[in-house]
């Protein structure tokens, strides 16, 4: 019995074996059909597509369009990335200013983000760019209107091109928030940044940036025929910076210092922010967002010469921040005795918004030059709107975004290796650039006193004593940002 049961066991296992190879050799059959037609089925997709150009869009239209996907791409990463600059200024003022008035701090970095794109998909756009002398056509939501500074669609789309625009708009919005801190009621500052985002912003950038006279280079134009070139700002040193820097500056010396900055014999007294771990998260966000700000302002990334540019511009912007930083911790140490890490932060600051003018046009070296002095200059200078014109600025954005991106704009006409006094071009370009800081700066602090001074006789800019001194954020807001 146990050997016919062996036998057959092995009877059975022979079968099973010769089951499963016949199994096996009829699925590899049906693949390698499966096989030969999916490659029959390609090739002639293959042979189709290598027809339709002939027929229909040629290769070069097809290239085309890959070089405007690569730049849009580049172009929306760039908006991503200045985008995040907004957390990055509501870190920098809340940490520079005092617990009570937190909540009252970021919330405006949101407002003036959320209402200022609206705005300035509104009108501001329009104005920005629409054809016109002074100020363009305002558009009114229509993304279809006649342009001198406009991207051709075809590269670039208008709406990806409006959402760069609009982070621009509102970082020249925030910068303004920060010197105001504290004792600006919240109704006001919604009013002011609508001036900001549908007026005093796109005016000054269609000057520069949307086909307007600062950047008219046709024969006979007034900048050719003064200066022999054209005023240039590659991101926004003097357009969007500077812009935000002296508003700032107004507004702060209408408003008035808060309540125990002086003392009674005009002495300035330190009012320490409440959280410097927050301000240094706050650069270091607003450092990595500088890296779409600048390099992004190239809007292309697809040829070999836009990656060169590129690759320079992000060199220039992080040699500025570094030795804008490293120059301040210095001059600070040697002049207070200890090496401030405030000043350091906002030498930082000053050294990317020093370099951001020229970024594309200068030379490492000249980047680092440019850094070094925005750095030290800084010092000097909020020691002497302190203490000398008794303006209460507690995060010193006059300073960094005002007196810095112009002198980052005017260093420009010194550094640039192909238009730079320094270079051997002479005096034109020099000319060029510090016309166009002083036309910009005029323009940004005229019209910042105008609604600043209309806003304080109408309605009163300043909240009342007792909401100073007990914080914004329960008054304004009825909520406090910290809760025990």
């Amino acid at each position: 019995m146990d050997k016919y049961m062996k036998r057959s066991f092995t009877k059975l296992c022979m079968a099973l074996a010769i089951l499963i190879a016949c199994c096996l050799a009829t699925d590899m059959y049906a693949q390698t059909a499966v096989t030969a037609d999916s490659a029959a089925v390609v090739t002639t997709e293959v042979i189709a597509a290598t027809e339709i150009p002939a027929e229909g869009t040629s290769a070069t239209d097809t290239v085309a369009q890959l070089i405007s996907g690569v730049n849009t791409v580049w172009m929306l990463l760039a908006a991503m990335l200045v985008f995040f600059m907004q957390p990055g200024f509501a870190l920098v003022e809340a940490g520079f200013t005092r617990t009570k008035n937190t909540a009252n701090i970021l919330m405006k970095n949101f407002v003036d983000f959320m209402f200022g794109s609206l705005l300035y998909w509104l009108v501001g756009f329009g104005i920005m760019f629409g054809l016109g002398g002074f100020f363009g056509t305002p558009h009114f939501m229509s993304l279809l209107f006649d342009s001198n500074g406009l991207p051709d669609p075809a590269s670039l789309p208008t709406e990806g091109f409006l959402v760069f625009q609009t982070v621009f708009c509102a970082t020249s919005a925030t910068i303004v928030s920060g010197a105001m801190a504290e004792r600006t009621k919240f109704s006001m500052y919604l009013v002011y940044t609508i001036f900001i985002s549908v007026l005093i912003y796109p005016v000054s950038g269609h000057w520069t940036w949307g086909g307007g006279w600062l950047m008219n280079g046709e024969a006979g134009s007034f900048m050719t025929e003064t200066f022999g070139t054209t005023f240039h700002d590659f991101a926004g040193s003097t357009i969007v910076h500077s812009v935000g820097g002296w508003i700032a500056l107004v507004g702060a010396a209408i408003l008035g210092p808060r309540i125990g900055k002086y003392s009674k014999d005009g002495r300035s007294k330190a009012i320490p922010g409440h959280n410097l771990t927050i301000a240094a998260l706050g650069v270091f966000i607003l450092w990595f967002g500088w890296f779409g700000f600048n390099p992004g302002s190239q809007l292309a990334a697809a040829t070999t010469e836009d990656q060169v540019a590129i690759s320079l511009v992000f060199l220039n912007t992080n040699l500025a921040a570094c030795a804008g930083g490293f120059f301040a911790l210095a001059v600070s140490w040697l002049k207070y005795g200890k090496p401030s890490l405030s000043l350091t932060l906002n030498g930082i600051l000053a050294g990317l918004v020093g370099i951001t003018a020229g970024c594309d046009m200068v030379s490492p070296l000249g980047a680092v030059i440019i850094g070094a002095i925005c750095g030290v200059l800084m010092i000097y200078s909020v020691e002497f709107i302190d203490r000398v014109l008794k303006i209460d600025d507690p995060v010193g954005a006059s300073s960094v975004h005002g007196v810095c991106g112009f002198t980052g704009t005017v260093l420009t006409g010194l550094f640039s290796t192909s238009e730079g006094l320094f270079y051997g071009a002479g005096w034109g370009f020099l000319g060029a650039q510090l016309f166009g800081a002083l036309v910009v700066g005029l323009w940004a602090a005229g019209m910042g006193f105008i609604i600043f001074k209309v806003l304080d006789k109408i309605h009163g800019l300043r909240v009342p004593a007792r909401v100073e001194e007990e914080g914004l954020d329960i008054y304004e807001h009825g909520e406090s940002a910290y809760n025990a």
